[in-house]
C-alpha cells in the first residue's frame, strides 16, 4: 500500500481513525536505471528480488548493493517522488561509503548527509513535495554486522533455526503496539498501518537507528520492504527463509507475496554470512612482574615436571 509520512497532520488523522486513507492510482512512469551488480566477497551468499507487485504501476523500491554493503529502500511521494527518493538514496550512500572502513558513525553520517540532499531537493522542486524513503542497510565489519534503520522496512536474522526481527518499525501503529495500545494482530489491519513516523528526506534533520550485531557463521539475514512481510504470516516467512539455497528461498518468498495479492511493491534481499572475519586481537601487555618466556621455553615454573 501507499506510504504516508505523519509530519504535522498526525493530530487530525488520529481523530478519524475509522476513515482509511483513500488511495489514488499511481501514474505510469519510466523505469529507473538498472541496479549495478553487487561486488560481493566470497564470505557471503547473496540473493535479491524486487517486483512491482500486482496493484501498483511503478516500483518505488530500490535494492542497495555495493562492496560488502547491502540494503533496501522503499520510496514514497507523488509523481516520480518515491522512485527518485529511493534511487537517489541508493546511489548517494554507495558514493558516501566508497573506500571507507565500516563504522557506526561513518554510516550514520552518510545517511544524515543523504537526508539533507533529499530534503533540499524537494524544497527546490515543488513536484517532489512529500518525497521520502525508508532505509534498512547492513555493513559487515570484522566480527560485527552494522545495521542502520529508518522507517518500516525490516531486517530479520535467522540464526540456529530461530527467526528474529532485528529492527523496530518507525510507524504509528508500531508505536501504539510498543505502548500496549494495539496488539500485533490489530496493527496488521489498522487503517493507519502505512503511516510512518520517520523517513529519509522528509525532514531537515533525521534520527538514524544504528546498532551492531555479533556475527556468527551461517547467519542468514533478510532485508525487505513491507510489501513482503505485510503479505505473509511470520511462520510462513520463517519456513521459506529456512530453505537451504538462498535463490530458492528468495523465489519462494516473492511468489508467496504475489499469490497473497501483491498489493505493494515487493523487495527482499537474503544474505548468508559464510565466513565471519574476527577482529585482530592486540597482544597482551607484559607487566613488570611478568617477563616474556624466552624462545623455546615451555612456560613451566622452576622445579615443575611435565606429565609423563
Amino acid at each position: 500500500m501507499r506510504k504516508f509520512n505523519l509530519r504535522d497532520h498526525v493530530a487530525r488523522r488520529l481523530k478519524s481513525l475509522d476513515e482509511a486513507p483513500r488511495e489514488k492510482p499511481e501514474p505510469v512512469v519510466p523505469d529507473t536505471p538498472d541496479q549495478p551488480p553487487a561486488e560481493t566477497s566470497s564470505a557471503y551468499r547473496l540473493s535479491w528480488r524486487t517486483d512491482v507487485g500486482r496493484c501498483r504501476k511503478n516500483n518505488q523500491d530500490a535494492v542497495i548493493l555495493g562492496q560488502d554493503f547491502y540494503g533496501v529502500a522503499d520510496g514514497m511521494g507523488g509523481h516520480l517522488g518515491g522512485e527518485i527518493a529511493s534511487s537517489s538514496l541508493r546511489d548517494g550512500l554507495l558514493e558516501e561509503i566508497r573506500e571507507k572502513n565500516p563504522g557506526e558513525e561513518t554510516l550514520r553520517a552518510a545517511v544524515e548527509k543523504m537526508n539533507t540532499v533529499l530534503w533540499k531537493q524537494q524544497l527546490e522542486d515543488p513536484a517532489l513535495n512529500g518525497m521520502g524513503t525508508t532505509l534498512t542497510v547492513l555493513w559487515p565489519s570484522p566480527g560485527k554486522m552494522i545495521l542502520a534503520q529508518v522507517g518500516d522496512s525490516r531486517a530479520y536474522l535467522l540464526r540456529d533455526g530461530e527467526l528474529r526481527q532485528m529492527t523496530s518499525d518507525h510507524s504509528l501503529v508500531a508505536d501504539m503496539v510498543r505502548r500496549g495500545v494495539l496488539t500485533e494482530e490489530q496493527a496488521a489491519c489498522h487503517p493507519m498501518r502505512n503511516y510512518i513516523t520517520r523517513a529519509v528526506g522528509t525532514e531537515e534533520t533525521l534520527e538514524v537507528d544504528v546498532t551492531q550485531v555479533e556475527r556468527k557463521k551461517e547467519d542468514r539475514w533478510l532485508l525487505c520492504s513491507d510489501g513482503l512481510y505485510g503479505s505473509l504470516p511470520r511462520d510462513q516467512l520463517a519456513e521459506m527463509l529456512s530453505r537451504e539455497n538462498p535463490e530458492e528461498a528468495a523465489n519462494a518468498l516473492l511468489e508467496a507475496a504475489l499469490e497473497a495479492g501483491g498489493r505493494d511493491n515487493i523487495t527482499l534481499l537474503i544474505l548468508d554470512d559464510m565466513d565471519p572475519v574476527l577482529p585482530e586481537k592486540d597482544p597482551a601487555p607484559v607487566t613488570e612482574d611478568e617477563e616474556p618466556a624466552p624462545d623455546g621455553a615451555s612456560g613451566q615454573s622452576d622445579g615443575g615436571e611435565a606429565d609423563g
